[in-house]
């Protein structure tokens, strides 16, 4: 019986990396356009660098950079705490403790933060006093702290939409979680004390961190209570004072970044640590095809075998 022939073997594709020639000139015109403004603005005057150099150090503005990381993590804290706490109420199957969660969310979410702000500035012309009808509190002290007022006033405005992130992670938490612990005599508090919330904390922690960068940024608008000891209304004042407002606000401008780039930092080694409990499963191929489209092997992937066809041998 005569052999046949093995049939030839296909040569490998030889691929060629299509060239993009306008990703080139796109980028050489947006590089030649960045240095024409960068060289005009040193060149410009009106910015007053040198009064910008003299006072990117200086210990007043220092010292209202830590007024505001002060501002900034108190008023979190507030909106962290009280945010799971509203959160929770919304989901709760009592209706008054929903009735109430929605109207909070409603109130704080429906008008804007400067508003806000105002309203606390303006707190202690409403109330001199609080009558319990036994005793009576004077409230003057109190309401004339005006940083208290503000991380009350910024803390109070987080917590809506902390409220809002807090119950996506939770709703994320698949239902036959909490039905289980009830099948065990869990309550309804200790479920979501004890099984839900330890598992929403992967998907409610990356979006914290963007807030905590929201909220730094907010802290600006502290001026409508008024407080400016921060960072901004200390530059103001400095600038008020020097009748040159733009290199302060340059002045103001590079803590904001400088603050904001560490906490950035800060945020992305906290999202690769809760990152590490995501994986995915895909066959060789499904990994060499992504790998392909995205330009990079992906993380957190688990190869698996390609079951056989049915029929195949």
């Amino acid at each position: 019986m005569q052999d046949t022939p093995n049939p030839p073997q296909p040569q490998p594709i030889q691929a060629k990396p299509l060239r993009h020639p306008g990703r080139w000139i796109a980028a050489a015109i947006i590089v030649a356009l960045l240095a024409w403004f960068i060289i005009s603005a040193l060149n410009n005057e009106a910015y007053g660098w040198s009064t910008y150099a003299a006072y990117l150090f200086d210990t007043r503005v220092a010292t209202a950079a830590l007024h505001t990381l002060a501002l900034t993590v108190l008023a979190m804290l507030i909106g962290v705490v009280l945010g799971v706490l509203v959160a929770v109420m919304r989901m709760s199957p009592n209706v008054l403790l929903k009735t109430v969660a929605w109207a909070y969310l409603w109130i704080f979410r429906g008008t804007p933060i400067y508003v806000q702000l105002v309203f606390w500035g303006l707190l202690g012309s409403i109330y001199q006093s609080l009558n319990l009808g036994f005793t009576e509190i004077d409230l003057q002290d109190l309401l004339s702290n005006m940083f208290l007022l503000a991380v009350i006033g910024l803390g109070l405005n987080e917590a809506a939409y902390m409220a809002e992130i807090v119950r996506s992670g939770i709703q994320a938490v698949p239902a036959g979680q909490m039905e289980a612990s009830q099948a065990l005599g869990m309550s309804w508090w200790l479920t979501m004390r004890r099984t839900v919330l330890p598992q929403a904390m992967r998907i409610i922690i990356p979006p914290t961190g963007s807030e905590l960068i929201s909220m730094l940024k907010t802290t600006s608008l502290v001026v409508a209570v008024p407080y400016t000891a921060e960072l901004y209304g200390r530059s103001i004042d400095i600038a008020n004072s020097l009748f040159q407002p733009v290199p302060l606000l340059l002045v103001a401008a590079t803590w904001y970044l400088f603050i904001t780039s560490l906490l950035m930092v800060g945020q992305y080694f906290l999202e690769k640590h809760y990152d590490r409990g995501a994986s995915r499963e895909l066959t060789g191929r499904q990994l060499a095809a992504l790998t392909d489209a995205e330009g990079a092997v992906p993380h957190n992937v688990t190869i698996v075998s390609t079951p056989p066809k049915k029929g195949s041998h």
